[in-house]
């Protein structure tokens, strides 16, 4: 181009050049910067590693002897913890269930009680009926024995009092010492006291005995009309068995005997 042509053209200002490639060789420099030092932090910290070297001694040909080394420590083994197993506490009782049956037990304790005694109260009734039974059959046999013996000795008193030699030859007599000795027997037996009877009345008893004297039933034939005294000379006849015997050992089966309370003195 023409020097003159040059400087005969207009001057013109040179476009501003552009920012960008210096911003993005300034951001590389950064992070260069950045990754030198994270670099450098990390080769400091990392722990050197140890060199083993073993020295061997030409002339003599033996190996040195191995670093001695601390022996490790023994592991102390951890407790072994038991495990218990943890019984449950009783279940405290049902106070009302326990009520319950403890009024069960007493029920049919109460229920066996009066079982037993209806069955002892039957087995009473039943043999106090057979000893009534009993009893009865026995008083009415001895009231047919008194009965026939008062029998005979009304028909030897009427033969006694009786006119004839047959009446008398018949009718049994009683030996007097015999009769003596009964009487005196019973006296001792009779407990009354006579001081404030009026009178001298008497009293007359059937008496039917055994062989041997054994009394065996004393029946009231006439009152002196003392109870007490009655009373008393009746206990007196039963107290005194056995009666005297005669002198062979043989008694009379049945007898009147009478006393009066002046003959207690």
């Amino acid at each position: 181009m023409n020097p003159a042509a040059l400087n005969s053209a207009p001057y013109r200002i040179p476009p501003e050049p552009s920012r960008l490639p210096s911003l993005l060789m300034a951001g590389l420099m950064h992070a260069g910067l950045v990754l030198f030092l994270w670099a450098g932090i990390s080769w400091q910290n990392t722990a050197p590693t140890s060199v083993e070297a073993e020295v061997w001694d030409l002339k003599t040909q033996q190996a040195a002897p191995e670093p001695v080394r601390a022996p490790e420590p023994i592991p102390t083994p951890e407790p072994k913890v038991i495990e218990k197993e943890v019984e449950a506490p009783p279940k405290p009782p049902d106070i009302a269930l326990e009520r319950i049956k403890e009024q069960k037990l007493k029920l049919e304790k109460k229920l066996a009680e009066e079982k037993l005694l209806k069955k002892e109260l039957a087995e009473k009734k039943i043999k106090e009926k057979a000893d009534k039974l009993a009893k009865e059959k026995e008083e009415l046999a001895e009231k047919k024995l008194r009965d026939k013996l008062f029998e005979a000795d009304m028909k030897r008193l009427a033969g006694k009092a009786g006119s004839g030699s047959a009446a008398q030859s018949t009718a049994p007599r009683i030996d007097k010492n015999y009769e003596a000795a009964i009487r005196a027997k019973i006296k001792q037996a009779v407990n009354y006291n006579n001081a404030d009877v009026a009178g001298n009345p008497e009293v007359v008893f059937s008496v039917s005995q055994l062989p041997g004297g054994v009394i065996m039933s004393v029946v009231k034939k006439k009152s002196s009309g003392i109870p007490a005294f009655d009373d008393a000379v009746e206990r007196g006849i039963r107290s005194a068995s056995p009666l005297p015997t005669k002198k062979d050992g043989t008694v009379e089966r049945s007898f009147l005997i009478g006393f009066k309370p002046k003959e207690l003195d």
